[in-house]
């Protein structure tokens, strides 16, 4: 009896080591974090929020405690979408740690392109997306896309496009266009096809539509994909299965971290922790999904990732 004890005791020394061993402590790149104006005080509006991550009260406070967060937890840029004006805002204040993206949800709200091209021709903006087509009822495919889609090819321009699902009941609340069908990634495959060399990539990977996501990213070889928001809204065990299929099916090289940041900058570290805690993970495809796969797919510099890594 004391000898199976004692082999249980080491066994889970020798496993809490490895995994302490395995923690990843390289700088990380968020490709998905928000630059919003809070729009509530109050969780009530947002039930899905897991308990302790704290709603920020003011645009200033969000930002401030947003890049306080990042300091912290090393992520040394992030890819920030919202209105035009905030997400300006957002990159004045932290010129070389943000990519400012300008966002879309609803038809009348998008900039013009004669607009965007001016942004992207000044340096102020530097990527499309989240683009958001299925909460106006639409898919990237749609022809409305096509002037902003045929801009990004032309100025090689990533953009994002978000898959998968909205927040719970959004249907009801805020967008009653939305559907979950139209969450497939598969409803951007007709706009890759007429734009091929456009820089993509997807955004909650597709979560929960796992074998059109498989299907999609192997058609595709071009696109890549956040983990933004899955990593900390979902169960974590449901979140390490579905990350387990994708890097099991060979994606491993593809997917980037994101945190899906919006009005919680709380949210950030319980998004790191979430990946970081995937076992089945090794210490080299960590690196990949937080920094590696994103440096990548932006084009980072030699001499801005050896900044990065304080070489």
């Amino acid at each position: 009896m004391k000898r199976a004890l004692l082999f249980f005791l080491i066994a889970g020394l020798m496993s809490t080591s490895a995994v302490a061993e395995n923690q990843y402590e390289g700088p990380v790149i968020d490709m998905h974090i928000h630059a919003y104006v809070p729009r509530s005080n109050s969780k009530m509006d947002f039930p899905w929020v897991p308990e302790g991550i704290e709603v920020a009260k003011t645009g200033e406070e969000l930002l401030q405690d947003t890049l306080s967060e990042m300091r912290r937890l090393n992520v040394v840029k992030a890819w920030a979408s919202g209105s035009t004006d905030v997400v300006i805002r957002w990159k004045e204040a932290a010129p070389d740690v943000f990519l400012g993206a300008v966002e879309f949800y609803e038809v009348e709200s998008f900039d013009s392109v004669e607009t965007m091209e001016a942004h992207f021709e000044t340096g102020r903006l530097e990527g499309i997306g989240e683009v958001v087509a299925q909460v106006a009822g639409m898919t990237p495919s749609d022809p409305f896309f096509e002037p902003y889609l045929e801009l990004a090819e032309n100025r090689d321009i990533p953009v994002a496009f978000h898959t998968g699902l909205p927040p719970p009941g959004v249907v009801y609340l805020w967008f009653p266009n939305a559907r979950a069908s139209l969450g497939s990634p598969m409803g951007l495959e007709e706009a890759l096809v007429r734009h091929p060399i456009l820089r993509p990539y997807i955004m909650h990977a597709g979560y929960p539509f796992l074998n059109d996501t498989i299907a999609f990213l192997h058609m595709h070889p071009q696109v890549y994909a956040d983990l933004g928001e899955i990593n900390w809204i979902i169960p974590r065990a449901e979140f390490h299965e579905y990350l387990r299929r994708l890097v099991q099916a060979g994606f491993g090289k593809r997917l980037m971290f994101g945190s899906d940041q919006m009005w919680w900058p709380g949210a950030i570290a319980f998004a790191i922790e979430s990946v970081d805690t995937a076992e089945f993970l090794t210490s080299e495809q960590k690196a990949d999904i937080f920094y590696n796969n994103a440096a990548r797919f932006l084009r980072l510099s030699g001499k801005e990732i050896a900044a990065h890594h304080r070489k």
